[in-house]
């Protein structure tokens, strides 16, 4: 497509997406690009993935795929007839009429936003950038990202946005295992920068979700992903601070959540846990708080929040070792410990920011040595944070493997681990998922933490 007046080019760029005509470009083919691909291909539209890692860009046009929620068939079908390719070949970014960004945005060593990703991302786009070519980011990021970095690094082509391409933001709302919401049935938020880009985003997005949610600003947008993910980063650490209070009064935690969740109005259950992983939840809190300090706005909630979320690793290492004292007579010093779960969360393959990596960690700092068992993670892959533990294996659990460890650690509960058979062999059992109780196994060698 060519860009031309504001009227005429929203005219042919409805009728372009109503045609299923215009060419998607998705950069970075991971948890979120992928879903989307396959998204837009079942819409019916063509779709030019992009990504960085040659291994992906081959196992895609082989028909493979490498996240358990898209299996091998539904690449294979995106494949069909040539509506969907993957190359790491960047020089195709003057392609596609709409490109939608899906790096990651992880922190910095100091909990600061790393934007590299998206930065490098916007500098290709800019370099191949042609006129009235749509630029949507959708990774999660501070309010101003898409116009105060993404917008100048684009207009380094010469091209005006608002004029000659477009720029929106749409926060990306995936939620990996979830069998009831997938891409197409969560509504889209779409922030333009400027009126034309706000009605060609959100055609485009029209025509792939079930619901558009159109919004005043970019910032507007950004602010809404933080906002979601702060709400549950702020409720989660609630609870795993109720569960402190409440274990020193002897009172359990789930059993209050359980009742509790009785009520149909006032109250929505959120459960503690581990720590936090993935990619969004961890992250996002800092994201805001860094971005407030321009302003001079203290964000003490959200950081106190962040805080007692990231902190929970340690105490759940605390409890281990206070059960082995009390069960066992002994220390974590020389114990031998499973953990049980390594994903971040329940039926996932996804390790990113997983708390079972920093828990394996400060287990064996204090002396400890330590195996797993995930049954959706066979090999621990690399990442920058915990690089000593890449290629680590899953073991197998039997009763009579089991009776070798002196004590389970229970960090994600996966249905198709049977957690009632740990329970019955392990000679101690820490669980931090309620998942004993969950599977009718109960009895003094389970210690809730």
């Amino acid at each position: 497509m060519d860009g031309g007046t504001t009227a005429a080019l929203v005219e042919t760029w409805t009728r372009a997406v109503a045609e299923r005509r215009l060419v998607l470009g998705i950069v970075g083919l991971g948890y979120v690009g992928l879903p989307l691909a396959r998204a837009a291909r079942e819409r019916g539209f063509p779709v030019l993935g992009f990504d960085i890692d040659p291994a992906k860009v081959e196992a895609l046009n082989d028909g493979r795929s490498y996240i358990r929620q898209i299996p091998d068939a539904a690449v294979v079908a995106m494949r069909e007839g040539g509506g969907f390719e993957a190359t790491a070949d960047f020089e195709r970014l003057s392609e596609p009429d709409a490109i939608l960004i899906c790096v990651p945005t992880p922190l910095g060593r100091h909990r600061e936003p790393d934007l590299s990703f998206v930065s490098r991302t916007a500098e290709a786009i800019a370099r191949r950038l042609r006129p009235g070519q749509l630029v949507v980011l959708e990774s999660t990021t501070w309010p101003g990202t898409t116009r105060e970095v993404v917008k100048p690094i684009l207009e380094r082509s010469g091209l005006v946005a608002g004029r000659d391409c477009f720029l929106a933001y749409s926060p990306e709302r995936e939620d990996p295992g979830n069998l009831e919401f997938g891409t197409t049935a969560i509504p889209r938020v779409v922030g333009g920068d400027g009126e034309t880009a706000l009605a060609l985003a959100a055609a485009l997005y029209g025509a792939i979700v079930v619901e558009v949610v159109p919004v005043a600003s970019p910032e507007v947008a950004e602010a809404v992903k933080l906002t979601e993910n702060i709400f549950r980063s702020v409720n989660i650490a609630l609870a795993n601070e109720l569960k402190g209070v409440y274990a020193a009064m002897g009172i359990d935690v789930w059993d209050v959540i359980e009742a509790a969740k009785s009520k149909p109005f006032g109250f929505m259950p959120f459960y503690p846990g581990p720590g936090l992983g993935g990619h969004c939840i961890p992250i996002d809190p800092f994201y805001l708080a860094w971005k407030a300090r321009e302003f001079d706005v203290p964000t003490r909630f959200v950081e106190l929040a962040g805080e007692i979320n990231a902190a929970m690793p340690r105490r759940v290492v605390e409890s281990l070792a206070a059960a082995l004292d009390s069960q066992a007579g002994r220390g974590l010093a020389g114990a031998r410990v499973l953990v049980v779960g390594l994903a971040y969360k329940p039926n996932v393959d996804d390790t990113r920011e997983s708390p079972s990596l920093r828990l394996i960690e400060l287990i064996e700092a204090r002396g400890a040595t330590t195996a797993y068992h995930d049954p959706l993670v066979p090999v621990i892959p690399p990442t920058r944070e915990h690089a000593a533990l890449a290629g680590r294996r899953s073991v197998p659990v039997d009763p009579a493997a089991l009776a070798g460890y002196d004590a389970v650690l229970i960090a994600t509960d996966h249905d198709a681990v049977d957690h009632a058979a740990i329970a019955r062999a392990a000679r101690l059992v820490v669980d931090t998922r309620n998942a004993c109780a969950r599977a009718g196994a109960t009895g003094p060698t389970i210690v809730k933490a």
